[in-house]
């Protein structure tokens, strides 16, 4: 479980995240949605220790982050951003093989390589462990990244817009690794997407943001409808059942 208790980050009199109380519930996938600036990703940042907040308090599986230990943290909770840097000359196993930093220190040991192995299998990157990072499509390199995360071995996993650049066939593979992810694996997955369809489709929880504040948490089912997506996203919507459940619709 993730809680945070009256989360506040202060950027200016006129820009602040928060105050935020919310609980995010242990297992299955929340995605937090929302107008652009509002705050998701600072609160995913926030979350997994990657910035700091002003006031409040935050933990996760009951260890405050503001206080554990990086060592201790990085075992527990595991996060991707979505600017990400590679190096070129990089294979696929050797970018998921840092994952496992937080155990080995860099001296990788047999449990590692297995663990590594069954990373890069789980996002179906066999194929292709040997080939440099400049070598793949976006969509490859994109869960290259993923199977890193994974491979930390975190029951909590931070995803900030990994659908980002992706096309449509190649989001609707993340998603469905990332959900699988949850099930198969047991990982509490916390994913920042700006696509309220994937968010329906694919999560089990929808944190809806906007101006900085939490305003809507619940099921899909919840959240998808009319008069809750026009308040968070200020546009009017319109909800039609399609083949897999409720879709939103702007105009």
């Amino acid at each position: 479980m993730i809680t945070l208790d009256t989360v506040t980050r202060n950027y200016s009199d006129e820009v602040c995240i928060g105050p935020v109380d919310l609980t995010i519930p242990q297992g299955g996938i929340t995605a937090l949605v929302g107008p652009n600036g509002a705050g998701k990703s600072t609160m995913l940042t926030m979350i997994g220790r990657l910035m700091g907040m002003d006031e409040g308090a935050i933990e996760v599986a009951g260890k405050d982050v503001s206080c554990t230990s990086s060592k201790e943290l990085a075992r527990i909770v595991s996060i991707l951003r979505q600017e990400n840097s590679y190096v070129t000359r990089l294979t696929v196993r050797q970018l998921v093989g840092f994952g496992r930093f937080p155990y080995s220190q860099g001296r990788l040991t047999r449990e590692d390589e297995q663990i590594i192995s069954r990373s890069i299998d789980f996002l179906e990157l066999g194929a292709l462990e040997n080939r440099y990072l400049d070598e793949l499509s976006g969509g490859q390199r994109q869960r290259a990244y993923v199977a890193m995360i994974l491979a930390q071995d975190t029951d909590y996993v931070l995803l900030d817009e990994p659908l980002n650049n992706l096309d449509m066939q190649h989001s609707v593979l993340m998603m469905k690794h990332l959900k699988r992810a949850a099930t198969e694996l047991n990982r509490t997955i916390l994913i920042v997407l700006h696509d309220i369809n994937f968010a329906a489709a694919y999560s089990d929880w929808i944190c809806a943001m906007k101006e900085g504040k939490v305003v809507e948490f619940g099921t899909p089912e919840a959240i998808m409808r009319e008069d809750v997506l026009t308040r968070v996203f200020n546009t009017k919507v319109d909800i039609l059942q399609g083949p897999k459940g409720p879709m939103a619709y702007y105009y």
